[in-house]
C-alpha cells in the first residue's frame, strides 16, 4: 500500500485528492494546522479514513517530524495563502507560506525521505500579465500579485531541487479550477451563493468587481487526477493543466443566472471596491503536453461545473433553511 502526505488536505483541492487516492488504495496522511477554529468540513465524511498529522510550512521542524511519521511515498504540497486579493493585504505572510514554505517542505523531504515523489502546487497566476495566449510550459511569467510571485518562487524552487538534488520534484501548473467545495470568498463560489439565494429570495443583488476578466475554468475533481498522473510517470517534468477556453466573469455570471431562469442584469451591481489593484485581464492555458504524456482529459465542462455549483449552493441554502424553520417551530 502506497503512502500519500497532503498539506492542505482540508481544502478543495485536499479533500478531493484524498478522495481519489483513498480509491487507488493509498494510505492518506493529511498535514493540518494548529488552529483556535478547526475546519474539516470538506473532509468530514473521509476523516475515518485518513490519518492527520499537526504541523506548519513556517516551521521546519514540524515538517521534518511529519514526514518521519508519515514516511510518504508521495508528497502533494496544497498547502498555502490561496486567496489572490488577501495577498495584498498579507503579502509578507502570503510569502512565507506560498513561496518559503515550499523551500522548508523540499528540504524536510531531502532530509528524510529523498526517495519520495513531490508535487508541487503551482499556479496560473504566475503568467499574470501574460507574454503569449495560450501559456504553455515555457511561457515567461509576468505576475500581478504577491500571491503569483510566491507561487513563481515555489515552482522555480522545486526545479532547482530537482536538479540540484536529484528529487523526483514536478510542478502542476493549474489554471482556474472549481467546485462546490470552493471556498465563499472566491469570485466562481461567490457568483454560485449569490445566484442561489437571489433565486431563493434571500438576497436581492450580487456586487461584483471586474467582469471582463478571462479565466480557463476546469472541475477541481478532474484536476487533482493530473496531480497523481505526474507522480506516475518515470521522468519528472512539469505540466499546465487546464481546459484550452477561456470565459469572463460576466459569462460565468450570465451562465449561472441563465441556469436558474433569471436576467443577470437584473441583479448585478458592479462595486469599484472590489477591483484588485493590479488585475490580471486573460489568462488560458495550452494543456496538449499533460494531454500527450500524462493521457490526461477534463471530464467537467464549463457548463456542467456551473450547473453543478448553483445545484449544491442552492441544496444548501434549502437545508439551512429548513433547519432555522424547524428550530424555530420548536422554540414555539
Amino acid at each position: 500500500m502506497k503512502r500519500a502526505l497532503i498539506t492542505g488536505i482540508t481544502g478543495q483541492d485536499g479533500s478531493y485528492l484524498a478522495e481519489f487516492l483513498l480509491g487507488k488504495g493509498y494510505e492518506v496522511h493529511g498535514m493540518v494546522r494548529r488552529a483556535s477554529t478547526e475546519t474539516f468540513e470538506r473532509i468530514a465524511h473521509i476523516k475515518d479514513k485518513i490519518v492527520l498529522h499537526q504541523a506548519d510550512l513556517l516551521d521546519e521542524l514540524s515538517l521534518i517530524k511529519i514526514m518521519q511519521d508519515a514516511n510518504p511515498d508521495e508528497i502533494y504540497n496544497l498547502a498555502a495563502m490561496s486567496f489572490v486579493p488577501t495577498s495584498w493585504d498579507q503579502p509578507i505572510l502570503t510569502g512565507e507560506f506560498t513561496a518559503i514554505g515550499v523551500v522548508r517542505i523540499l528540504e524536510a523531504m531531502r532530509r528524510v525521505c529523498a526517495k519520495a515523489r513531490f508535487y508541487q502546487a503551482s499556479s496560473s497566476e504566475m503568467f499574470g500579465k501574460v507574454r503569449e495566449v495560450p501559456q504553455t510550459e515555457l511561457t515567461p511569467f509576468y505576475p500581478r500579485s504577491p500571491y503569483g510571485v510566491s507561487k513563481a518562487f515555489g515552482h522555480y524552487i522545486t526545479v532547482n531541487y530537482r536538479e540540484s538534488y536529484d528529487l523526483f520534484a514536478v510542478s502542476g501548473i493549474l489554471f482556474n479550477h472549481e467546485s462546490p467545495r470552493r471556498g465563499m470568498e472566491f469570485v466562481t463560489r461567490k457568483v454560485t451563493d449569490g445566484v442561489a439565494r437571489i433565486k431563493l429570495g434571500l438576497s436581492k443583488e450580487l456586487r461584483m468587481g471586474n467582469l471582463d476578466s478571462e479565466r480557463d475554468w476546469g472541475f477541481a475533481g478532474d484536476y487533482v487526477e493530473a496531480m497523481w498522473m505526474m507522480l506516475q510517470q518515470p521522468a519528472p517534468d512539469d505540466y499546465v493543466v487546464a481546459t484550452g477556453v477561456a470565459r469572463s466573469v460576466r459569462d460565468f455570471v450570465k451562465t449561472a443566472f441563465n441556469y436558474v431562469g433569471l436576467d443577470w442584469q437584473k441583479y448585478v451591481v458592479t462595486d469599484q471596491a472590489l477591483i484588485r489593484p493590479a488585475e490580471v485581464a486573460h489568462l488560458m492555458g495550452d494543456s496538449s503536453k499533460a494531454r500527450r504524456v500524462l493521457k490526461w482529459q477534463p471530464r467537467v465542462d464549463f457548463e456542467g461545473l456551473v450547473k453543478m455549483m448553483v445545484d449544491a449552493d442552492i441544496d444548501r441554502l434549502k437545508k439551512v433553511k429548513t433547519q432555522g424553520d424547524s428550530r424555530t417551530c420548536a422554540s414555539s
